[in-house]
């Protein structure tokens, strides 16, 4: 089941949301039309119950998002001060995990746009950066936040300050990429991860999940208040996972991999 809606699609595969970006004569390049359906895609996730997963790639296996259409700047001028983020959700805080699936040229604020999800996978090849630097265009989608939190502020500060582009072997090598698969791969195995992670009891990975992304930043002391809280909401689950786990169920690792 999908929605078509022109320069980006909905479709539902299993547990995963795809959302691509199909302006693929603009190297998927969005302007403020693609910017809003971007957000109404990210709002149709969130509130798709069944969804567990978005998985957000590009149309094509030659760029996942080259930024913003820098010949339509005009029309995201609205946007600027969104609290939704010029290129769509960029600004938002999801409840649900995401996978970035990216082929090509990963560039400026489509670069942001992968940052803002929580893992990234990328076929051979791909090449990221913030290619505006040499425009004296700004990054204002997150990458300035996001990025330093990923890869650590040294490694941020030397792609944001020079907008090198960086291959696909040292993005893996300094934790941009969460995994490199072969050309033509990139969606698949995205949606092979969410269906894994929607597999999982939800209640307590996404208690997991939010306490390492509130906690980053917070002094120890307030990360680990913060971590216990999750644990009286959680507990009955905990509860029938120790049970399953004494019956035998995930020995030897079994099923802890995505």
């Amino acid at each position: 089941m999908g929605v078509d809606a022109g320069q980006v699609t909905y479709e539902r595969h299993g547990a995963a949301a795809l959302v691509t970006i199909d302006r693929q004569e603009r190297r998927n390049a969005v302007d403020g039309p693609t910017a809003a359906l971007l957000a109404e895609a990210q709002e149709r996730f969130e509130q798709d119950k069944d969804a567990r997963v978005m998985v957000l790639t590009g149309g094509g296996d030659q760029a996942f998002c080259a930024g913003a259409d820098l010949k339509a700047l005009d029309t995201l001028g609205p946007r600027l001060e969104s609290t939704d983020g010029p290129l769509g959700f960029t600004r938002r805080a999801a409840s649900k995990p995401s996978i970035a699936a990216i082929s090509g040229w990963c560039l400026a604020g489509g670069l942001e746009l992968a940052l803002w999800c929580d893992l990234r996978i990328a076929a051979d090849g791909s090449r990221l950066g913030f290619t505006e630097r040499r425009f004296g265009v700004p990054l204002i989608d997150g990458g300035t936040q996001r990025l330093p939190r990923i890869v650590g502020l040294g490694r941020g500060l030397d792609m944001i300050l020079s907008g090198r582009i960086v291959e696909s072997d040292e993005a893996l090598a300094i934790g941009l990429l969460t995994e490199v698969v072969p050309i033509g791969m990139h969606v698949t195995r995205a949606l092979e991860m969410a269906e894994a992670l929607a597999a999982f009891p939800q209640e307590t990975m996404l208690a997991d999940r939010r306490a390492a992304i509130e906690g980053l930043g917070m002094p120890l002391e307030a990360g680990l208040l913060l971590e216990q809280q999750a644990g009286p909401a959680t507990y009955a689950d905990a509860l029938r996972g120790a049970a399953r786990f004494t019956q035998g169920e995930g020995r030897g690792g079994a099923g802890s991999g995505v």
